[in-house]
Parts: C-alpha cells; structure tokens; sequence
C-alpha cells in the first residue's frame, strides 16, 4: 500500500475526492491529510473519512525539517497539494524530489503565479475574453506553477459563462483527472 500525503489549505474536496477515488480499487493507498490552518473543513473531512490529520504551522514548515521527518517516517512516497496556498519550501523539494504534484485550476503557464488561486482565477478568465481554461497537474519546484507540467484538460468558456459557472467546469474536471493521475504516479 502507498502512502499519499494531501497537503489542503481550505476545504478539502479533492483530498476527500481523492480518497473516495481509492475506496475498493485493487490499488490502494494509505492517505494523511496536513494543514495549515485550523479553521480548514478539510480537517472535518479527515474526520468522516477516518483520515490521519495533521495540523502545522509556519514555523514548523518553514523553519524546521519536522514535516519533512514526519513524512519520511510514514514512508510517503508521493506528495499531493490539493488547494493548498502556501510555497513548498526547498527542504521538502529536495526531500521529495519529483515526488510532488499540485493542480492549479487554469491552462498554465496563464493564470499562474502567486495571488493565483481559486476564484481570482475564474474571474480574470471570464474578464479576459477567454474561449478555453482548463486545469493543469504539475511538479512542484521552488517557485509557484513553474513546475514541469504533467497532464493538462481543456473546457471551453462560452460568452455567456460567469466565474461561478467556469468554476463548475473546472471543478468537474479536477474530480475526474486528479486521482487518476495521482493512481498513474504511484503505478510506475
């Protein structure tokens, strides 16, 4: 069994997606949650989901090799960022050295970049006049959604969309394509 680290900094619905995605399958893997905020729901599905938890502050991710011991005890073979805000320092890079993955919910390399998240993204795709968005699977290296680029999935952006209504597409395409390419990763 593989053991899967999701680092989520909000609501965790692909951590929980990822999850679900497991439940059943021939390959299975072994999943725990981390956060950097308490007040996140992902902590609450962590909670429904009988996934191992762990909540961490600035200090500890940025000043100290503590994640980094904490993962390598659990015998963590891959890396998940799932909505998580926050610049993965060099100690855990070099840690994990191809072994960790995000999805930024746009067609990178546009609309990337720190502040570049969530619902910023979908309005300044619908202000732009763009015709597609999509959503792009990388590594992560020491700079925010420069990583080597993975998988990538178009939609289109129909003149009449709204933010909201691109978020709904994007979010269609995370639930489906993440997992899978979290499941190829851990296959090879």
């Amino acid at each position: 069994m593989s053991s899967v680290a999701v680092f989520a900094s909000g609501s965790g619905s692909n951590a929980e997606n990822i999850v679900k995605y497991f439940e059943g399958r021939l390959f299975s893997a072994d999943f725990h949650f981390l956060t950097n905020n308490k007040k996140a729901f992902v902590i609450e599905r962590a909670r429904k989901l009988n996934v191992k938890c762990t909540l961490f502050n600035r200090e500890e991710f940025y000043n100290s090799d503590a994640i980094v011991e904490k993962l390598q005890d659990e015998g963590c073979e891959l890396i998940v960022l799932a909505g998580f805000l926050w610049l993965v320092p060099e100690n855990i890079i070099n840690a994990f050295k191809g072994k960790i993955i995000n999805i930024h919910p746009a067609l990178l390399p546009k609309y990337g970049g720190k502040g570049m998240y969530g619902s910023k993204i979908h309005e300044a795709v619908v202000a732009n006049g763009e015709t597609e968005t999509g959503i792009t699977i990388h590594y992560v290296d020491e700079n925010y959604d420069e990583g080597k680029i993975i998988h990538q999935v178009k939609c289109d952006v129909l003149p009449t969309d709204t933010a909201a209504d691109v978020e709904s597409k994007i979010h269609a395409l995370e639930y489906k394509h993440y997992p899978e390419v979290v499941e190829k990763l851990l296959n090879i």
